[in-house]
C-alpha cells in the first residue's frame, strides 16, 4: 500500500493558547484512535519549536557548517506529522482534511516514493 506525509503546518508567531488547546488535543486524540483502528497510521510525531532546530549546511566547496534553528525563513513551519499507509491516495487527502480540522491548521499530504 501506499504511504504519505500528512504534515501540519503552522504560522510563525502560532502560539497554542490561541485556540482552545484542550478541545484540539482532545479532537487529535481521537484522530490517532481512528487512525490506528482503520490501520493505516505507521508514525505520528510532534515537533518541538523551530527555535531548537540545528541546520546542517552544505557549501559549494564541500566545507560544512552548522547553524542553530530552522533552515529556511518562511511564514509557516511543520509543527507535526504523520506517517500512514493508505489505500488511495483519496484514502490520505480525506485523513489530512480530518487532520487539518483536529489540528485547526493547514495540513499537507504527500506521497512517498
Amino acid at each position: 500500500m501506499p504511504r504519505f506525509l500528512v504534515a501540519i503546518h503552522r504560522p510563525v508567531g502560532f502560539t497554542p493558547s490561541s485556540v482552545d488547546e484542550r478541545a484540539m488535543s482532545r479532537d487529535i486524540d481521537a484522530l490517532n484512535d481512528a487512525m490506528v483502528d482503520a490501520g493505516v497510521r505507521i508514525f505520528v510525531g510532534g515537533l518541538k519549536p523551530t527555535s531548537s532546530a540545528v541546520t546542517i549546511i552544505v557549501e559549494p566547496n564541500g566545507h560544512v557548517t552548522r547553524r542553530e534553528g530552522a533552515s529556511l525563513n518562511a511564514h509557516a513551519y511543520v509543527d507535526g506529522f504523520w506517517v500512514l499507509e493508505t489505500g488511495t491516495p483519496e484514502d490520505a487527502v480525506e485523513w489530512g482534511r480530518k487532520a487539518a480540522v483536529a489540528c485547526r491548521a493547514s495540513v499537507e499530504v504527500r506521497p512517498f516514493h
